[in-house]
């Protein structure tokens, strides 16, 4: 759609205004070309917003800890680039329980523009609550009384952690309105899925030529055969997308192939489903206390060789021994550790220990930790046929496009670094997976 002379007019007007010339010195300029796109007529704004703000906008970046024993925190925002707190303790409304509350005082200034804001969220292991500012001054966040006698012992070590909303209040609004369409069941929502993936993993999806559905010879089909599935469409197809974004992977699901004593095809699976980690976790143990219990309690205690522990009793046994929370979670999981719903059995767990009893890992067996494996981790595996002439004649490959067989789908599959990588011992237990290019040293 072209655009008329007055939108013209004003996208000129803004960049001269934005982006400014060099008159010999700075000046402040009253607002910037991010601040004003959300009011521009939307051919002008969306295709810019849709470079400036993406899903990772989400991610709130740690600015640090506001204890009432250090003097101030300082820091540089995205929209005052002056920036201190400092946190004092208060009476509190809650006399009878005499454990009084806080007042976090943050100072802003050195606003970038006239119009811009900061956007922030305030945490501890008990609450977690937002703020924003748009002008430059002292600001207060008052905490009228502490949660329980824990929470005062942990602002007194620990403080408050203060995360910065990178792309404030406008920012943080696009990039929702960058992920909230991936879980439509609709065409729109199928192109929002296809758009997400091209953009923050550099994924391609070339259509096939049809027919998009191959017609399997059972025959042909052995017991531990693998099936890495992507769907891009609907709910689970949105949740899929987020998980391939998060992990690095190009499937969100996998699956296997299992043939019964007289010969019968079935398909099995399983499921289909620092401070900053803490605060996300105590939210939810507040939330949900039974689910909480068995999503991370569990496993936490397993690694600390505990039982029964809460969060809270988890933080004070961590603190004990000296250790930091993040090398609590770094700590492997291992594949014997029973929980009180079973073995922890993601859709690739289930395969790859299956794999693993088979003897596929040979020696290597007792030294890999299936359950620390993604199915990124798991179809990069080179355990699976490297001889293309073997494949069955109906795999639908595209004459040697495709190492594997792709049975349906509209758009060629893709696995980067499919097959490429021998197990050793302790395989996958510390990698990271960081987007967009999600490096992966050598031996992790």
């Amino acid at each position: 759609m072209s655009l008329s002379f007055h939108s013209r007019c004003l996208l000129v007007l803004f960049c001269f205004i934005g982006f400014g010339f060099d008159f010999g010195q700075a000046f402040k300029v009253p607002f910037t070309v991010k601040d004003v796109l959300p009011v521009l007529p939307r051919q002008i704004s969306w295709p810019v917003l849709n470079n400036f703000h993406s899903a990772v906008d989400l991610l709130p970046y740690f600015v640090g800890s506001v204890t009432p024993n250090n003097e101030s925190i300082e820091w540089k925002g995205a929209c005052f680039y002056g920036n201190e707190a400092r946190l004092e303790f208060t009476e509190g409304d809650r006399d009878d329980t005499g454990l009084g509350g806080g007042v976090l005082y943050l100072k802003t200034s050195e606003a970038h523009s006239w119009t811009c804001m900061d956007l922030y969220v305030f945490a501890t292991p008990y609450r977690i609550t937002w703020d924003y500012y748009f002008s430059a001054r002292e600001h207060t966040l008052e905490f009228d009384s502490w949660e329980e006698p824990a929470e005062l012992e942990y602002v007194k070590q620990h403080g408050i952690s203060v995360f910065l909303m990178p792309s404030g209040m406008m920012g943080t609004l696009f990039s929702l309105i960058d992920v909230l369409p991936l879980f439509s069941n609709t065409v729109w929502g199928q192109n929002a899925n296809l758009g997400f993936l091209e953009k923050h993993m550099g994924a391609t999806f070339e259509k096939r030529p049809k027919p998009w559905l191959a017609t399997i010879n059972p025959e042909d089909v052995h017991s531990g055969d693998f099936l890495a599935v992507s769907k891009i469409r609907g709910r689970w197809g949105g949740f899929e997308t987020l998980e391939k974004w998060v992990t690095g992977a190009f499937a969100g699901h996998t699956a296997v192939c299992l043939k019964d004593e007289i010969g019968n095809l079935w398909v099995g699976e399983s499921g289909h489903e620092n401070e900053r980690v803490i605060s996300v976790m105590s939210m939810w143990s507040r939330v949900q206390p039974a689910y909480a219990a068995n999503m991370w309690n569990e496993a936490l205690n397993k690694r600390l060789g505990t039982e029964g522990l809460d969060l809270y009793g988890i933080l004070a046994e961590t603190e004990r021994r000296g250790l930091a929370f993040d090398q609590l979670l770094s700590i492997p999981e291992q594949d014997e550790w029973v929980y009180s719903d079973g073995k922890s059995t993601t859709c690739v767990a289930f395969i790859l220990q299956m794999y693993k009893e088979a003897g596929i890992f040979s020696f290597l067996s007792n030294s890999i930790q299936v359950t620390e494996f993604t199915i990124r981790d798991a179809y990069m595996l080179q355990i699976f046929e490297n001889n293309q002439t073997r494949l069955p004649n109906w795999c639908n490959n595209g004459d040697g496009r495709l190492p594997f067989c792709q049975i349906l789908g509209e758009y060629w599959m893709e696995l980067p670094q499919y097959n490429t990588i021998k197990p050793y011992a302790n395989m996958n237990e510390n990698c990271p997976s960081l987007p967009p290019s999600y490096d992966r040293p050598v031996r992790c």
